[in-house]
């Protein structure tokens, strides 16, 4: 082997490298999108469920914190109890929406993307009232 043949191996292995560093990142990438995608649809579900459970219409404050355990990026929530203006003895469900949440890139596949944050889509849930404090299968969601 020449040393030409050699520093073209090393140029060869340069290009290649940074084609699969960019997949695997951008891999990386959108796997953490949809991590992050799913654990806002889950934030959603249980904040609904801890409200409807635990008997919170007029405190969006501890439905939030609820929420900022499983995913802290969420910083703005909606609680729309059915129907509008009721008491807890006379509600029938509630809606809890979250919007405005970002997702940032870290790869630089995105380029651009990565100044400004990608804006992720509203995410909503629907739950009925049910007997407050009372859950059957979990004692633990008013804690």
């Amino acid at each position: 082997m020449t040393k030409k043949q050699t520093g073209a191996t090393t140029v060869e292995f340069a290009l290649v490298l940074i084609i699969f560093l960019t997949f695997l990142l951008g891999i990386t990438d959108f796997s953490r999108m949809l991590f992050t995608w799913s654990a806002a649809q889950e934030a959603t579900r249980a904040g609904a469920r801890y409200a409807v459970v635990c008997d919170d219409t007029a405190n969006k404050a501890l439905v939030l914190a609820k929420m900022q355990a499983l995913l802290p990026q969420i910083s703005t929530i909606n609680t729309a109890w059915i129907p509008a203006g009721c008491t807890a003895a006379t509600c029938e469900g509630v809606t809890v929406t979250v919007t405005g949440l970002n997702y940032q890139w870290i790869s630089p596949i995105a380029g651009l993307a990565r100044m400004a944050a990608i804006p992720m889509p509203t995410f909503s849930t629907f739950l009925p009232r049910e007997i407050m404090r009372q859950d059957p299968n979990s004692a633990a969601i008013c804690s």
